[in-house]
């Protein structure tokens, strides 16, 4: 287990989440969802921590982020910084300790943007992939870099009606994306901010269930 990595350890593993949190929080974040999943005992939840760096869109102060955010909205993105957590993510799955078959990865707004980035990359079949009010960065390389060993990957993305740091048309331009693709996404709406609902987690619960 790397530093600052939080994990919730069954006594017997048949499955593992690895869970990403956003933008100025750590892996206590999504700590207390896991309860209200309802999922089996043998399933074991990774939570990390982003590496502390300085984040331009706050006036370049430093605290957790898997990526610099150059500016609102679309434009120029910070690739080195989601390349190096993409390589982190992959570290994890490797040491999952199961099968990558039997991993999800989930994620909740940057954490979102790179399981998603990841998971439609790794040259390995993963069980599925939860994008949480997120988007998928570096658009414009996934048609090289997509894994054909995940073509055919579980994705789940849900998003809030009033997100107003990630509207919603940039997270449904990154689904028509992926449908033109062929990829299964299973999309949701709630009428909620940038933010979870008790609605949302029930229907994370489902899709976790199906894949796993």
């Amino acid at each position: 287990m790397t530093a600052g990595q939080y994990v919730k350890l069954p006594s017997m593993t048949d499955a593992t989440i690895i869970w990403l949190h956003g933008l100025g929080a750590d892996h206590s974040d999504f700590e207390p969802v896991v309860s209200e999943l309802g999922l089996p005992p043998s399933v074991r939840f990774v939570f990390p921590d982003a590496p502390i760096r300085a984040v331009t869109i706050n006036q370049g102060m430093r605290m957790r982020a898997w990526y610099d955010i150059l500016q609102f909205g679309p434009g120029p993105e910070d690739e080195a910084g989601i390349r190096e957590s993409q390589r982190t993510v992959e570290g994890l799955i490797e040491t999952a300790g199961v099968p990558p078959e039997r991993v999800v990865l989930a994620g909740f707004s940057q954490g979102g943007a790179i399981v998603l980035h990841t998971a439609l990359r790794y040259p390995r079949r993963l069980a599925g992939v939860v994008a949480l009010s997120a988007y998928l960065p570096l658009q414009s390389t996934l048609k090289a870099e997509c894994a054909i060993e995940n073509q055919h990957l579980a994705v789940f993305m849900a998003h809030g009606r009033f997100d107003d740091l990630i509207p919603l048309p940039r997270a449904a331009a990154s689904r028509d994306l992926l449908l033109k693709m062929n990829y299964r996404v299973d999309w949701h709406e709630y009428p909620m901010p940038h933010s979870v609902c008790m609605e949302e987690i029930g229907d994370i619960a489902t899709f976790l269930r199906s894949v796993l």
